[in-house]
């Protein structure tokens, strides 16, 4: 643990979280480094060994923040309205995802090595912003769909969030791929985050009753 206030120590490990975000704009994943991010930040790259071991713990911390911004928007929706349309809560649902794409782009290409790479005490930190997404999400579900049974809220659980660690790859598409996907003939129909998003929650909520 890193001598100092807990003010400082808290500040230290934005920056260095900060420091990873601005890289990962233009860096891939395997590209940065301890030393990139180090170059980014106005203490010694040593000094990072103090608050992550890893990468992948800075990336892990990265990834929690962005669980809880997503949180926030949903409870921050939620709290301004008393009820919902199935329609109303897939596109709230699908607004917020839109201005996480960054949250879509790390889940779904690096959070297996994420995980694996990070000590105990930073995966559980990371593990209570998950929950805490689930269990906003379900809050939703029991507050706007009374009519909804358990097992039909568990099935909705269990495939939306599987189904956002695909988002990504499917809404951002390069020039190479989209070039080798015409050359094998696939039919490949571009979505926006918020055009799949949307599709997938009102399919599983259902027809309106």
């Amino acid at each position: 643990m890193p001598k100092g206030s807990p003010m400082l120590t808290e500040a230290r490990r934005e920056e260095i979280i900060n420091a990873c975000e601005k890289l990962y704009q233009t860096m891939s994943f395997k590209e940065i480094t301890i030393k990139e991010i180090g170059n980014e930040t106005s203490f010694t790259r040593t000094s990072i060994y103090n608050y992550f071991q890893t990468k992948e713990e800075i990336f892990l911390a990265l990834l929690q923040r962005e669980y809880e911004l997503w949180i926030a928007s949903l409870k921050r929706t939620m709290a301004q309205a008393d009820t919902m349309t199935k329609d109303e809560f897939a596109d709230m649902i699908a607004h917020s995802l839109e201005e996480r794409a960054q949250l879509l782009k790390i889940m779904s290409m690096n959070h297996y090595d994420m995980e694996t790479g990070s000590r105990p005490e930073h995966l559980k930190a990371f593990k209570v912003a998950y929950g805490a997404s689930i269990r906003t999400v379900q809050d939703g579900l029991n507050r706007y769909f009374p009519d909804m049974t358990d097992t039909e809220k568990q099935n909705f659980i269990y495939t939306f969030f599987p189904f956002m660690f695909g988002i990504y790859p499917y809404t951002f598409v390069t020039e190479k791929q989209r070039t080798a996907m015409e050359a094998a003939g696939v039919n490949y129909v571009l979505m926006s985050i918020y055009e799949i998003t949307y599709h997938c929650v009102r399919e599983l909520l259902g027809d309106e009753k």
